[in-house]
This record gives structure tokens, sequence and C-alpha cells, in this order.
């Protein structure tokens, strides 16, 4: 109940109020003690709210970043091939996993039944890039270019073992699905500063096998379904039903638009039901993104050299590489949050070939997203996220030989990265063992790291609620600490 109030707060009269109540002062009583948690939801120490339409009037500080284009790579990238460097795990290839290191952990069962866990050295030469000594490999030569730009966090962890479970985990703040993703709640409390364009835009890679994506991971959850994130396809329909169909003009359409708000508002200032308000806004925001969508995905007038910046896929809509250029058009439309989903880093067997291929996909257009948001001063306030749900084991699932391998999943520690949106560049924070199978310096959960990334949004993430059948709810559920270390 006092979700709809807090929705409806700024649209009720006081001569509606008390016209329509039957409970007189106790019920005016009541709406002060709502006031009074809307006034606390907002926060005191704040500054203007950058969008419209969100819950929050006020910030509860001021922001380091206005927008977010997260890179998430769906099946656990390898920390061992991409970032984090072992050379002892190289030195030790084919010895057995130390129980010492496992510490009787647990298995997935794809590789639990196994008689033996060896281990598993890269076959992928490192090199140190850049003032900041990063370590990179070879496999992603166009990042190592940019590697002052990027801030590593390489003692990620999670409690998910297995896919389902663990993507849900960091993209909802929980294991079980039915909750808000972090897009939702970034356009429940900020709301959107782009009235042509939907807040939360999603862009999935095409054709790519793997583990399914769904799109409850860019769902609203228990939050109104108008926070839910847009998905965008390639094609001349890049968003599904919003063409008129065969014979309706536009302006037809604006005709039947306006007669059917019409008898909306007419039931909203009767009922005054959020249900019947948010109804008027999506079609009203349809009618718009007629005209702005199909803007916003047509690339073909951008210059010759962004397209060779983020390389030849670039021309082929629904690549990653395409997609990252959108995702740069939203996001220069002021487009709150643009969230690519890559699959294919689930590598359990021929790990050397599908990971190189992977990162050929990836490698150039996610360094020239970076360097193309920079060139535009656009780096500065926008926060850039790239990572999985999870990293992959240091021994090798099935049959380890001189060339190839493959590795499971692994929960206990895995590599992400962040560029701009005040966060330090060149930063490299946490490091694990020998081996990259425990954290040794500096745990980051997946709650820290979303609890972070609503910190440098403007958001306090214990204060960004929602009560849902008896209890408040937030991203990070009752856990996650900021990462003041990595903030600029």
């Amino acid at each position: 109940m006092d979700s709809n109030l807090n929705r409806t707060h700024a649209g009720l009269t006081r001569r509606h109020f008390f016209g329509r109540s039957s409970l007189g002062i106790g019920t005016a009583a009541c709406a002060s003690l709502f006031a009074n948690e809307l006034q606390a939801e907002a926060g005191e120490e704040s500054v203007a709210n950058l969008g419209q339409g969100g819950l929050l009037r006020e910030l509860h500080h001021a922001p380091k970043a206005k927008r977010i284009v997260y890179l998430f790579m769906s099946g656990g990238p390898s920390q061992m091939e991409l970032f984090d460097y072992k050379p002892r795990l190289n030195h030790d290839n084919g010895k057995e996993l130390p129980d010492s290191v496992r510490q009787g952990q647990r298995l997935t069962g794809m590789s639990g039944n196994q008689s033996s866990l060896p281990l598993a050295g890269s076959i992928f030469r490192f090199q140190q890039h850049g003032q900041s000594g990063a370590w990179v490999s070879e496999l992603m030569p166009h990042l190592a270019g940019v590697a002052d730009d990027l801030c590593f966090i390489k003692s990620m962890y999670t409690e998910a073992i297995n896919h389902d479970p663990a993507i849900t985990y960091i993209q909802t703040g929980s294991q079980i699905a039915g909750r808000p993703s972090l897009g939702a709640w970034l356009d429940y409390g900020l709301g959107s500063t782009n009235e042509n364009l939907p807040s939360f835009c999603v862009l999935v890679t095409k054709n790519k096998g793997g583990q399914p994506l769904y799109s409850r991971l860019w769902g609203s959850g228990f939050l109104p379904a108008d926070h839910q994130g847009v998905q965008f396809r390639p094609g001349k329909d890049p968003v599904l039903y919003l063409g008129n169909p065969p014979g309706i003009s536009r302006e037809s359409r604006r005709q039947l638009l306006d007669h059917l708000n019409a008898l909306h508002q007419h039931e909203l200032d009767r009922r005054l039901d959020p249900i019947i308000e948010a109804r008027i806004a999506q079609s009203e925001m349809a009618f718009r993104m007629q005209a702005s969508v199909p803007e916003v995905a047509d690339v073909s007038q951008e210059p010759e050299h962004v397209f060779e910046l983020y390389g030849p896929d670039a021309r082929t809509p629904g690549t990653f590489a395409a997609n990252c250029l959108l995702a740069r058009r939203l996001l220069e439309r002021d487009v709150r949050c643009v969230q690519l989903f890559h699959k294919g880093w689930d590598q359990h067997g021929g790990l050397p070939g599908a990971i190189s291929r992977q990162c050929q996909e990836v490698d150039q257009a996610s360094a020239a997203l970076v360097s193309d948001l920079k060139e535009r001063g656009m780096l500065d306030d926008t926060l850039v996220v790239w990572g999985g749900e999870f990293g992959r084991t240091a021994y090798s699932q099935g049959k380890l030989t001189a060339n190839d391998y493959g590795r499971d999943h692994h929960p206990r520690c895995f590599t992400m990265w962040l560029a701009g949106g005040g966060v330090e560049a060149g930063k490299s924070l946490g490091s694990t063992d020998e081996y990259s199978y425990n954290i040794v310096e500096r745990p980051v959960h997946i709650h820290d790291l979303n609890a972070t990334i609503l910190h440098l949004l403007g958001i306090d993430h214990e204060r960004l609620t929602f009560k849902y059948q008896g209890r408040r709810y937030r991203l990070t559920d009752v856990h996650g600490e900021v990462v003041h270390e990595i903030l600029a």
C-alpha cells in the first residue's frame, strides 16, 4: 500500500484526499506518516535529482557518474587467461590441486567426481602495460592499450556456483528469481533524463551459443513494470511491437492515444491507481519512441574512423561491436543504464580455442567504448563495468593436454574491471593466491560491487528500498559495503 502512495503522492490534492476519505483525521495522520517516510527515503544530505519520474526527489550525495554501461560476459570468463597472471600455476602445470589450497571447498557435479584435479597453467602470455603496470593477457591487446584507464578488481567473489543462480544473484542481489535488476532499481530511484528513450536499455549479442539469457535478468521484479529494461534487437524493428500495424498512420495513432488517455485520466482521477498512471506514461513513451528509436539505432551516419575504432564487426547489427557503438549512442542521449550481454564464456572444455574467439569478439569493441567515451568527454561521468557471474577453476575439467584443457565454475575468486564514473584509473585492487583459487587480499563481494555502483550514481544502497510482502527489499539485500579504495 505504501508503495502505491509513494508513486501517487505528488498528484494527491487536499480536496481529493478529504473528499474521498471516510476516515477523516485518522487518514490524514496516516498520510502524514507516509510523507515522513518519503522524506526519509529521499534523505537530507543530498543534491538535486538528475532525472524525472524517480522515487528520490534528491540524491543521497553528489554523484560521480550520471550513467552506466555494463558489459556482462555471461558464462564466467577465466581470470587466469585474461587478467590474473599466475606464473606458479604454469610452473606446477599437471600437478594435483593441493588439499591445502582446495580446503574442502565445494565443487560442481561436473568435476566433483573426477579422480584427479590437475592444475592447468594458462598457455597465453602475459605482459605489463601502461604506467600502472597492469598484467593483461595477449588475448586482450586492445584492452591492454587502455590499461591506465581501467580499475581491476581481482578479488571478486560470490556464493553461487552454477549459472542460473549466479547470474541472477549478481544482477538482482538474490539467487532466487523475482527480484528487480540493477537497471530497474536505478530507474525506480533516479528516474529518466531522456523523455524520448527508455531509461534502461538492454542489448544482447545475436547468434551466440552458451548458457541461456532470460528477460528477468533485466526485469523489474516486484517493482512497477515500467522500470524493466527495454531490449533492442538488430533489424528493422529494434524494439518489438513498437511500430504501427499496416494501414495505421502516426496521426491515427496519436488520435487513438488521445482518446484512450482521456478515458484513463478520468479513471485515474477517480481511483488514483498508479497502474493507470503507468499505463498512460508507457503509451506516451512508446509513441515518442516510434521516432527516437529508429534515429538512435541508425549508425550509418557515424564517420569512418568510428567504425575503424570499434572494428569490422561494428557494421553488422547485433554483434558485440555494433552493440557497443549503439550503447555509446544511447549514452550520448542520456539513457541512464545500458547493459550488454555477451554469451559464450562457459568453457568447460576446449578453453584455449573458445576463449580466443570470445576475446576476438569483445576486446577491440570494449576498449573502443572506453576510448570513445573518453574522447567525447563522457568517461568522467559514465561508469563502465566489465565482467561475468563468477570465475573458473585453476584445475582442468576433463583431460589436460599440452594445448587443450577446460575449467569448471569457480565462485571463490574472479576478476572484473571498471572505468570512468568516479573510479580510480590505473588501479588494481585485491589479489588471489598463487593458483587464483582463494583470495588473499581485500575480498569484494558482488553486493559490495553493487553498493559501489549505486554510490557512484549518488545513491546510498541501504536507503533505496521497496516494501513488498511485509518487508523492505533493496538491491544489496542485507549486505554490501562501498569499496572506497577504488573511488577517485
